[in-house]
């Protein structure tokens, strides 16, 4: 590309991070680092009513536990500092004040009272919903509609104002998407947004074309949701004098329900038992707590993994992708336009996936974590690591750790050796009485030497193997679960065993 491709992630703190914002930080950052460029995080805080404390740091931290770092941030800095959009407040008035000069916007000093009034005064059935457009400006207070000595005073006094865009009738503009093709809309079916607010901060609308200009922004990726914006917004690349340096834009599909009907919310997600926040959230405002990926045991290789996939695709079938290799093949030309359905059944098959082919090493920090929390203390790491090498392949979930690790740390408290009651005799009590013994004698302790050892005592005395090797798991393990018997026996040592065994029979007599 002919410019250093320059991308922007822009969300408002207002709460923890969606699925489908986690998507958008995805593409950006796949697109920027593909081409060799920056990806940089603007945290647009212009509305105060909406900001909660803590989410500017959620979502610093959800993109670090991706291993999305931003180039540019306001933890970074960087050379277009501030990153905050409260911060660079003073620049926007000038770019309000040059559109009013020019014609191209205008002062309104409604009060919300009178604006609710005009709702309600021009209601029918032609127009259900008025807004503050070309049809009704002119009856409203505004800088259009009264005299320019009125005005004056009005902005003398200091009675508070909005700045508003002045929308032109019956045009026709459009842009070409990176995803959608050629869009176009006519401005006579958008209304006067509101550029600049009471309290002198820009809405989205002023911002996001002032600092995307400002900071030198290459490429915009947002949801298609913002498509009714998009007039606005290339009127305002216009009349600004700035069309030759607007980014190309790209809206991408929404994240739907798992029946297809809608956009994904977290309502679905709490119906439906499963998160579509990326980390647990906490709303401090009204204490409503929402659970995340993260900590309900999905690793971040795999959530960024199933993200990409949810819209897009390398043309090949290959699902399973690393950060580096999902970085090399994407392109957005592959982006789909319809929206991806979320399946929460295929967003753990990729968790599985990646829990059974990382190394122990990987999974280490992770297990140990899980353990603790379910009160397993694991003092030797390297002794984890072979559990883990055991037991991965039958976890879905980091938390099942727990469950498919956890009697290699600790004794079933209580073995439940019912399933094998209805067919135990006097034959097999004495094979297990009579079995430490011969594990006790064992010179050499591996899987293949207790397997040889358990079989050779078996046929010595006329029982098929498979009848006694459920009741040794159960002794084991506590359950009808876990790997090679075997291997759990190897691992968990001569003595622990030998317990088990002992305890086992206690159950059973």
């Amino acid at each position: 590309m002919a410019t250093k491709v320059r991308v922007r992630f822009a969300p408002s703190p207002t709460g923890g991070l969606h699925l489908g914002g986690v998507r958008t930080v995805l593409f950006n950052y796949l697109f920027a680092r593909h081409h060799g460029g920056d990806f940089v995080l603007r945290i647009e805080d212009t509305d105060n009513t909406r900001f909660v404390e803590g989410a500017e740091q959620y979502i610093m931290e959800t993109l670090r536990w991706c291993g999305m770092e931003p180039d540019e941030s306001p933890a970074a800095g960087g050379p277009f500092a501030p990153y905050r959009q409260s911060e660079r407040k003073a620049s926007y008035m000038q770019y309000a004040e040059q559109l009013v000069a020019q014609g191209h916007a205008y002062y309104a000093f409604d009060t919300p009272e009178e604006l609710e009034e005009m709702r309600n005064a021009f209601k029918s059935a032609e127009n259900p919903s008025p807004q503050y457009d070309h049809r009704l400006r002119m009856k409203m207070k505004n800088s259009l509609s009264l005299g320019e000595e009125e005005v004056g005073r009005l902005l003398s006094e200091g009675v508070p104002y909005v700045v508003r865009i002045k929308m032109p009738e019956q045009e026709t503009i459009g842009f070409t998407d990176m995803i959608r093709g050629e869009v176009s809309f006519s401005t006579s079916t958008v209304d006067d947004k509101v550029l600049l607010k009471k309290d002198g901060m820009p809405t989205y609308h002023l911002a996001v074309v002032v600092d995307d200009y400002l900071m030198q922004i290459t490429h915009a990726f947002r949801g298609e949701e913002w498509l009714p914006s998009a007039p606005v917004h290339l009127l305002l690349w216009k009349y600004l004098g700035w069309s030759d340096a607007m980014p190309q834009w790209a809206h991408l599909p929404l994240i739907l329900k798992p029946d297809g009907n809608g956009k994904l919310s977290k309502r679905d997600g709490d119906r439906l038992g499963f998160p579509v926040f990326a980390m647990n959230w906490t709303d401090p405002r009204s204490n409503e707590f929402t659970q995340g990926f993260r900590e309900r045991g999905f690793l971040p290789e795999a959530f960024v993994n199933m993200l990409a996939m949810l819209g897009w695709n390398d043309g090949t079938g290959k699902e399973l992708f690393s950060m580096t290799e999902l970085i090399s093949a994407f392109d957005m030309s592959r982006v789909h336009k319809g929206g991806a359905k979320f399946d929460f059944e295929k967003a753990k098959w990729f968790n599985h996936e990646w829990i059974k082919t990382a190394p122990a090493e990987r999974l280490l920090p992770d297990v140990k974590d899980v353990l603790k929390t379910a009160d397993i203390s694991a003092v030797d790491d390297s002794y984890v690591k072979q559990v883990i090498d055991l037991v991965k392949e039958r976890c879905t979930l980091l938390p099942d750790f727990a469950e498919q690790a956890g009697f290699f740390f600790k004794a079933p408290a209580a073995p439940d050796m019912e399933p094998v009651k209805a067919k135990w005799n006097l034959d097999k009590t004495l094979f297990f009485t009579d079995l430490p013994a011969v594990l006790e004698a064992l010179p050499t302790w591996n899987a293949i030497a207790l397997e040889a050892a358990f079989k050779e005592m078996a046929a010595a005395r006329a029982i098929k193997v498979g009848e006694l090797q459920l009741p040794f798991r159960l002794m084991l393990v506590g359950g009808k679960f876990g790997p090679a018997v075997f291997d759990i026996a190897a691992l968990i040592g001569k003595q622990a065993v030998i317990n088990r065994i002992k305890k086992g029979l206690e159950s059973l007599a």
